[in-house]
């Protein structure tokens, strides 16, 4: 019979081997292609939904209304593509070629179980008609039996079984096998295929799925909210200041009604503060500016623990600034030129004072002026409303 695996003439298993080598590379090279779309396409898909998501609740926090639409419509299409693609009729597609064959019982492990169908795990040796082309191979495979069927299995055993061709991984044992094949099954004689043919899934498992579909979902959750980063971060700073912050002492004068200026400062203290640390600087004079009602000054002067802003409501605009067009976040670059390269070997303070630019009339930004000092004197360095350095002043030579 042909399913006795070795009982056959050795021109059968050689023509069987050859056309098993023949085959199997186009076997795995189609398998290995679809899993390779499904991951792209499960990629694709989880990390937009992510996206979506994340959209949908910037778009709330921010009260930006594009956002927020943008998210929901991914969303909805997403949604959408997946209810047609689960109700579209399957098509012409064929179902997956199967064959029955006989197998080898090596080995069995149950497991307990609380119904009638008890998980158990076989290694099996598979031997494949020779019309399949294949030799006989091992595998492991997990099935639920009935506790009246699991006596009928027993090791050195043989059990009717059908297996996919294109996936020989994919057996199934065959409980209800015909007349024919119990015959066959109770006649057979299968020899142990070696241990080096155990044939196993290439694919990842379906824990593996899991986290690719977690880390994509995140990962795009997460690119929304970089592109977001600075409006989150500034709206969160700005709705709940924490309380590790350095406390913050203010003074305020404002003259009367006629002379119409005023002049309010800050000063910061606590442990590590300075107005050098990055974003320190414009949300300082932010809450200035709102302490003054007005964001247009005349005069701003920042020192290491201390921000002062002047003002005066009579002067034109011209002669004013507003006090969020300044690049702060390049001041600290500015102050380490000046400590650095005008000839002040030991520094022992520094100010920065930016005012309306006397030289080339109105309408030309502000000035800004970083003064360094030490024991060596005091240098000057100028710099333009964009932080472009102008001139330099160094300490004189004595």
């Amino acid at each position: 019979m042909g399913t006795t695996g070795r009982a056959q003439g050795q021109g059968q298993g050689e023509a069987a081997q050859d056309s098993s080598e023949a085959n199997g590379p186009s076997v795995h090279g189609r398998s290995f292609v679809r899993r390779a779309f499904a991951g792209l396409r499960l990629t694709f898909t989880s990390g937009a939904a992510g996206a979506a998501v994340a959209a949908l609740v910037v778009g709330v926090i921010l009260e930006r209304v594009p956002v927020f639409l943008s998210g929901g419509g991914v969303l909805i299409l997403l949604v959408l593509i997946g209810f047609v693609a689960g109700r579209r009729p399957s098509g012409p597609a064929e179902a997956p070629v199967t064959r029955t064959a006989l197998a080898r019982i090596e080995d069995l492990r149950a497991t307990s179980g609380e119904s009638a169908d008890v998980p158990v795990t076989f290694r099996l040796t598979v031997a494949p008609e020779p019309e399949d082309g294949r030799p006989a191979y091992r595998v492991k495979i997990d099935e639920h039996i009935n506790l009246v069927d699991i006596p009928a299995y027993r090791p050195r055993g043989i059990a009717v079984v059908e297996y996919r061709p294109d996936e020989p991984w994919e057996v199934r044992i065959v409980t209800r096998p015909t007349p024919e094949w119990s015959r066959r099954a109770e006649e057979a004689e299968i020899d142990s295929a070696p241990e080096s043919t155990l044939v196993e899934n290439p694919g990842p498992s379906e824990g593996t799925w899991c986290v690719l579909v977690l880390v994509t979902f995140l990962a795009g959750a997460a690119l929304v909210v970089l592109l977001f980063r600075g409006e989150l971060f500034t709206r969160e700073d700005d709705a709940a200041p924490s309380p590790k912050q350095p406390s913050v002492t203010s003074s305020a004068s404002a003259s009367v009604s006629v002379s119409r200026t005023f002049t309010t400062s800050t000063t910061i203290s606590g442990h590590s503060s300075s107005l050098l640390v990055l974003g320190r600087m414009r949300e300082t004079v932010t809450e200035l500016a709102e302490r003054a009602g007005t964001s247009d000054v005349t005069a701003i002067t920042v020192q290491e623990r201390r921000m002062e802003i002047r003002g005066d409501s009579a002067r034109p605009p011209g002669e004013t600034f507003h006090v969020q067009m300044l690049p702060y976040e390049l001041f600290p670059a500015l102050v380490r030129e000046a400590r650095t390269t005008l000839g002040v070997r030991t520094p022992k303070g520094w100010r920065i004072d930016v005012t309306p630019d006397p030289g080339t009339g109105p309408g030309t930004g502000p000035r800004i002026r970083v003064t360094v000092t030490g024991e060596e004197g005091t240098a000057h360095l100028d710099a333009d409303a964009t932080a472009r350095i102008v001139d330099r002043r160094p300490v004189e030579k004595r």
